[in-house]
């Protein structure tokens, strides 16, 4: 377990953002605020827009003025990654990409939480991935960060495609050197390769923010399959519009994982994990409420 953050001197300054561009959107203060208040922890939380020439100067910035910790989002995990690559927790040193930095005796810190967000949350719908055929959406950071996760999670099968093949043989490669035990449960390819039956489809492209859908031609959902997008939006997503169309018995977005994987940050930084239910209720009762 990745050793909690020491806290400053005074509690009532204990400062977090989420980083990213673009971040306005972002519903991280909302999550930290209410663990804050479920466990009793000071802290103040805030969107941090980086520019995207200068992930790296924004980061040491806010580190420099006494912040305790960040959430990355896109696009900057992999950047992330390269810049606490002395310091990365064994998930994000095999993920390859990072979500949650934060400094421990002057270093920089880095972990990856996004794949404990997501196997917790596909376990709250219901959806085991244990012998299960995953189609997974992507290669970037979103994907990097959930592949190992599924494996060993025990699917059958994990089928990375992406629109840039040699992404995805990349991350292919990458998974197959780490973990080598699940060579031959995994695959990947273009776009074009997602024919087949799925059990579970996962989009971590970032499509959604301009409510559009990957093209998958060939792609179709098994039984009670489970379509999920990481994207998380106040209606359905495209992604998920479309799976229900082409016959996906469920269809979710990623708010779940985003509270989830918000949660194993806060128990990193504050050394305390706090109930995830309530703070997904209240805040998907928000979403809503601002339709």
């Amino acid at each position: 377990m990745t050793t909690p953050a020491p806290p400053i001197s005074n509690p009532a300054l204990r400062k977090f953002a989420v980083i990213g561009n673009p971040v306005a959107h972002s519903r991280s203060p909302f999550i930290h605020e209410a663990f804050a208040a479920q466990t009793g922890v000071s802290l103040v939380y805030e969107r941090l827009c980086a520019p995207l020439d200068n992930f790296a100067g924004t980061v040491k910035q806010f580190f420099d003025d006494g912040g305790v910790g960040l959430n990355v989002t896109v696009p900057f995990k992999e950047q992330a990654w390269q810049m606490a690559k002395d310091g990365l927790s064994e998930r994000a040193r095999v993920a390859g990409a990072v979500n949650t930095l934060w400094m421990q005796d002057g270093q920089l810190k880095g972990c990856n939480t996004d794949g404990i967000g997501l196997l917790n949350d596909l376990e709250r719908q219901g959806q085991n991935p244990t012998g299960k055929r995953i189609l997974l959406v992507g290669a970037g950071g979103a994907a990097k960060g959930v592949a190992l996760p599924l494996l060993e999670a025990g699917c059958t099968k994990l089928h990375i495609v992406n629109r840039t093949v040699e992404k995805a043989m990349a991350l292919h490669a990458a998974m197959t050197d780490a973990a080598p035990t699940y060579a031959l449960s995994l695959s990947a390819g273009g776009l074009d390769s997602a024919d087949g039956q799925w059990d579970i489809v996962i989009n971590a492209t970032s499509s959604s923010i301009d409510d559009k859908a990957p093209d998958l031609p060939g792609a179709r959902f098994a039984p009670n399959a489970l379509a999920y997008d990481m994207f998380y939006a106040t209606r359905p997503t495209a992604f998920m519009r479309w799976a229900e169309s082409a016959g996906a018995a469920h269809v979710c977005d990623g708010l779940g994982m985003l509270v989830g994987q918000a949660a194993v940050s806060f128990q990193i930084w504050n050394g305390v994990l706090p109930d995830v239910g309530p703070v997904l209720i209240a805040l998907r009762a928000q979403l809503h409420a601002n339709l």
